[in-house]
C-alpha cells in the first residue's frame, strides 16, 4: 500500500529551491517514528536535499530517469512502473517527495499524512497536488501549537481514500 507523507503550507507549498520551507523538530520525529522500518520512496532530487543519506532504519528507494545514477545504500528505480515493482505487497510503501513524485504516485496512494502548517509562504516554488477531499476520510487531526522550537501553528492530518485502490 502507497502512502504519502508531506508537510504543506496553507496553499499547498511544500518547498523552495530543494528545500524544506522550514524547521518543525516535532513534525520531523514524526516522520521518522512513522516512516522507520519501512520503504521510503522519493525522487532524486529529494534524496540530494536529505541531510543524512541514506535515511537509516528505512529501505531507501530513489527513482531518477537518470539511469547512470546510483547512490551507495539505496535501491534505484528508473521508471514508476520498476518503482512500484521494487514494493512489497502488503507493506506500507511512503512517498516522500518530491512534487513531481507526488504527482505520479498521488492516484495510486490509499493514506495521507499531511502536517498542514497554518502559514502561507509566497516564496515557495513547489507545490503539493491537489486534494478532492470528498474522495478521503479525515481519520486524525492533532493540533500543535507554535512554541519556542515551533514557528508556525501545524495540524497532523491523516486521510485514509474512501475507495481503496489495490495494485
Amino acid at each position: 500500500m502507497f502512502s504519502i507523507i508531506v508537510a504543506t503550507g496553507k496553499n499547498s507549498e511544500i518547498g523552495q529551491n530543494n528545500r524544506l520551507l522550514c524547521h518543525l523538530s516535532d513534525d520531523l520525529k514524526r516522520f521518522k517514528q512513522i516512516t522507520s522500518g519501512h520503504t521510503v520512496l522519493m525522487g532524486e532530487n529529494t534524496y540530494l536535499s536529505l541531510p543524512v543519506k541514506p535515511l537509516p532504519g528505512r529501505r531507501n528507494i530513489v527513482l531518477t530517469f537518470d539511469k547512470s545514477a546510483t547512490y551507495q545504500g539505496c535501491e534505484m528505480a528508473y521508471s514508476i512502473n520498476e518503482a512500484i515493482a521494487l514494493c512489497p505487497a502488503g507493506e506500507e510503501v511512503f512517498i516522500m517527495g518530491g512534487a513531481s513524485i507526488y504527482r505520479q504516485f498521488f492516484p495510486l496512494c490509499n493514506k495521507l499524512y499531511i502536517t498542514f502548517m497554518d502559514a502561507e509562504f509566497p516564496q515557495a516554488d513547489v507545490f503539493f497536488p491537489e486534494i478532492n477531499y470528498q474522495e478521503w476520510d479525515l481519520t486524525e487531526e492533532i493540533f500543535h501549537p507554535a512554541d519556542d522550537k515551533h514557528i508556525y501553528n501545524f495540524y497532523y492530518r491523516t486521510y485514509v481514500r474512501k475507495k481503496k485502490i489495490d495494485l
